[in-house]
């Protein structure tokens, strides 16, 4: 177990979405890793070595070698300890829909979540509205199913879910609820939290509107 945990090292900032898909995806498969929390304010060596390009987290570094953007790197992990639970169904079509939706949340979730808490009057209330509607058109994807990936969770469960952390933050900030709106999204996450190797790779959501609080007076977004 210790040669393994050289073998396998996460660069990762606690609060990140992205970082805990990675962090989700090494404790379903069980993997024993090195976590190195990174000062985003400057960064580290490490980092700008193993992500010259976009010199961003998370970084799963996996034998020396760098493997850089979340789903991708979430892909890799299933890919190389490709034993249960897999996380991209084996059926290709399954397969391109997961990616699908896995690339709408983080082309559509993240800008607007941060409009939330960096802008304010008309600009807040716009970024809401798109919030929610993102939320909706996930929820319709949902439809009745227990996850994303069907009876049991998958790449869109776990792209998802580091967000839901963030949600109280965009709530007290913006002054709604996601449950109210979208409460199907609400028990998903829920139910998704149910399994331990979720729970535990998951942050608080009051300490992440603790962070969000302390960001928007540093960079004068009150």
């Amino acid at each position: 177990m210790g040669e393994e945990k050289k073998e396998v090292v996460l660069l990762d900032f606690w609060a990140s979405m992205f970082g805990m898909r990675l962090r989700i995806a090494l404790a379903e498969k069980g993997i024993n890793y090195e976590y190195k929390e990174q000062n985003l304010m400057d960064k580290s060596p490490l980092l700008l070595q193993m992500n010259p390009v976009h010199k961003k987290i998370p970084v799963l570094i996996h034998k020396s070698r760098p493997i850089c953007e979340s789903i991708i790197a979430v892909e890799y992990i299933d890919e190389v300890w490709n034993h249960q639970p897999l996380i991209l169904p084996s059926d290709p079509y399954q397969r391109a829909q997961a990616r699908f939706w896995a690339d709408y949340i983080d082309k559509k979730m993240y800008d607007a979540g941060k409009r939330i808490w960096t802008r304010n009057g008309e600009a807040r209330e716009e970024a809401k509205k798109e919030f929610i509607e993102i939320l909706k058109v996930l929820e319709g994807e949902l439809g009745e199913k227990a996850y994303f990936g069907g009876e049991d969770f998958g790449l869109v469960d776990i792209t998802l879910i580091g967000f839901y952390c963030w949600f109280y933050a965009y709530e007290m900030i913006g002054k709604f609820s996601v449950e109210a709106e979208c409460p199907k999204i609400v028990a998903w996450a829920n139910r998704y939290m149910e399994r331990e190797n979720v729970a535990k790779s998951l942050v608080d959501p009051h300490k992440v509107y603790r962070f969000v609080l302390d960001l928007k007076k540093i960079y004068g977004f009150e």
